[in-house]
């Protein structure tokens, strides 16, 4: 919404539950960032800060958390319990809704993958999987049914194995939350089913969908396996400015740029297909030319090639205070990406903006002039 910055005292396009304007927010103590994040989460009964110290060490993502006796883990999913960490769910179990998708219902890599377009036409579906539990806090997060731990479903790694291998689907998309706090499922549930599909004489994509601050080792192994699928990596650059990651997420998201540079660097080469893309979802008031203007230079730099798009954003979570983002957004972001030197781009959700296709959008981007 419309208000004055807690800061600063001017009239911004402030989120309430942040109170801080984009200009303050560059300056503002680390602690006056996380405040919103540990409100939110104290009320959802999640730890309000990826708990260090003394306690069993967690690898699987960034935060690393030390989780002392009888607490969890950021996520929610682990716990330490009499020096021993447990998870909610028992080892070979997810914390998991699927569900078949016609592609390309909600698939963000359709605007540049074949493979997706050719499906399309056969009426093949993607196994989409929603993991439960997340390892960054996005205040605008637009799946964050994935907070609610207690209403999550369980999938044992046989089911998932048979579903994954129904004759009409064509490739499993994971997603939540973030795929990062249930890897060791995630890893070994593509791996049986991509065996599994070949010895059935068939193809299987894998495909990932996540903020990138996965564990080196896991996003490798996570890697290899699109890689040899001809899935597709989807990388949620949020934000290039830490402090705004932080701010945003509740996180750092600094990890996700060395991981997506790992990616283009070692596999990228090796690859016959566009294996990894980004996006970035324009948060009104947050998100603006400069932010996803850094984020296009750095993937430039890396591969011109790689297909970026940014997304149109609505309201939601604590932050449905915000507007969608305005066309005038849109323009300047698209320049922004264009002149950083990205060959492929694309914006997504335009039907946000009452349109409804690319071409409409690049003419109406023409027809601004220089006025955006």
């Amino acid at each position: 919404m419309s208000g004055k910055c807690q800061a600063c005292g001017q009239e911004r396009l402030v989120a309430g539950e942040i109170g801080l304007c984009y200009q303050c927010i560059k300056v503002a103590p680390t602690e006056r960032l996380l405040a919103p994040h540990r409100r939110v989460r104290e009320a959802l009964n999640l730890p309000p800060a990826p708990p260090s110290g003394e306690g069993i060490s967690c690898k699987l993502c960034s935060n690393t958390c030390s989780i002392p006796e009888g607490e969890r883990g950021f996520c929610g999913l682990r716990e330490n319990l009499d020096g021993k960490l447990h998870q909610l769910a028992e080892p070979g179990v997810a914390l998991a809704h699927t569900y078949y998708d016609p592609i390309p219902t909600n698939c963000c890599a359709a605007w540049f993958c074949p493979p997706c377009q050719k499906v399309a036409r056969e009426r093949e579906v993607n196994l989409a999987v929603f993991f439960y539990g997340c390892n960054f806090d996005c205040l605008f997060c637009q799946n964050a049914q994935h907070k609610y731990l207690e209403e999550a479903k369980k999938i044992t790694l046989e089911e998932f194995t048979k579903r994954a291998l129904r004759a009409e689907v064509h490739c499993v998309c994971y997603f939540g939350g973030s795929p990062e706090p249930q890897f060791p499922f995630a890893l070994k549930a593509a791996a049986a089913s991509i065996e599994e599909a070949q010895k059935r004489g068939r193809d299987l994509r894998i495909c990932w969908e996540w903020n990138g601050c996965g564990n080196e080792n896991l996003v490798r192994q996570a890697t290899g396996l699109s890689l040899a699928s001809s899935g597709t990596i989807k990388f949620d650059l949020k934000a290039w400015d830490e402090k705004l990651s932080l701010a945003l997420c509740g996180v750092s998201n600094r990890q996700a740029f060395e991981n997506f540079t790992l990616i283009a660097r070692d596999y990228l080469p090796q690859a016959n297909h566009h294996l990894l893309t980004a996006t970035t979802l324009l948060v009104p008031g947050y998100v603006d030319a400069k932010e996803v203007g850094r984020i296009a230079r750095f993937i430039a730099d890396l591969n011109p090639r790689i297909p970026y798009s940014l997304l149109i954003f609505h309201g939601d979570f604590v932050m449905a205070d915000l507007p969608i983002t305005s066309l005038e957004q849109a323009i300047r972001c698209y320049r922004a990406v264009k002149a950083a030197g990205l060959e492929m781009v694309n914006v997504g959700n335009l039907h946000l903006l009452g349109l409804s296709n690319m071409s409409q959008f690049e003419k109406l981007a023409s027809d601004h002039g220089h006025t955006a």
